[in-house]
């Protein structure tokens, strides 16, 4: 059978354009890189300075130690499921573990996670973090720039998608909170207190019973 000579320069023709492509695509998201942006520490990690006290980066280890201590990291607050006991068991990093899933969230869960980084800042830095540091870590983040810093929600999400923290099919859930969450109600219920936005959720409602519990006992 006669091999058609045309066929293995097409191929070549067609990395090639495939290549260029991604170098072009890369060379974009570099160029609209805002300087606001979380800025790169340490590629291996994904790990972003936000603040001069707030970090976001993808799952740490115990060879990440080092740096953190440098960073003067006093805190770190994991995203996942699993502890990071395992390798923060011979540092004196405080450890809080606030697990929730983007395509879950609610105000309680963003509500928790604000509160524990600026009680957090007072006993030093204070890294975040999930398993790629991408969608969870990706969704706080952006949540501290809107609710926090004052951020709009556009620009929060512009750096959550395009900052050049890795893709991850958790941004739509993040986007779709994002888009329907109440800021104004979120920094009031950060100001007095309250675990969430509303009365009825299950947080509030322990609350509720609890105060009035407390109460009626004196």
């Amino acid at each position: 059978m006669l091999k058609h000579p045309v066929l293995p320069a097409l191929c070549l023709a067609l990395v090639s354009l495939f290549a260029n492509v991604s170098v072009q695509a890369d060379a974009i998201v570099t160029s609209v890189r805002s300087p606001e942006w979380a800025q790169p520490i340490d590629a291996h990690y994904n790990l972003h300075q936000m603040t001069p006290t707030l970090y976001r980066s993808g799952l740490p280890d115990s060879r990440s130690l080092p740096l953190l201590e440098k960073l003067n990291v006093g805190t770190v607050i994991n995203f996942l499921p699993e502890s990071d006991d395992s390798w923060l068991a011979d540092s004196d990093i405080k450890q809080v573990q606030l697990t929730y899933r983007t395509n879950h969230v609610d105000d309680s869960d963003v509500l928790a996670a604000l509160r524990a980084i600026r009680q957090a800042e007072a006993n030093g830095s204070v890294l975040m973090h999930c398993k790629h540091g991408s969608d969870r870590t990706g969704l706080m983040a952006a949540m501290y720039r809107v609710v926090i810093q004052g951020w709009s929600k556009e620009d929060a999400l512009n750096e959550m998608t395009l900052g050049g923290f890795g893709s991850s099919n958790g941004f739509k859930d993040g986007v779709r909170y994002m888009m329907r969450a109440d800021i104004d109600k979120l920094r009031t219920a950060l100001a007095t207190g309250d675990c969430s936005t509303s009365a009825f959720a299950l947080c509030s409602m322990k609350q509720w019973i609890s105060t009035t519990g407390s109460e009626q006992k004196e």
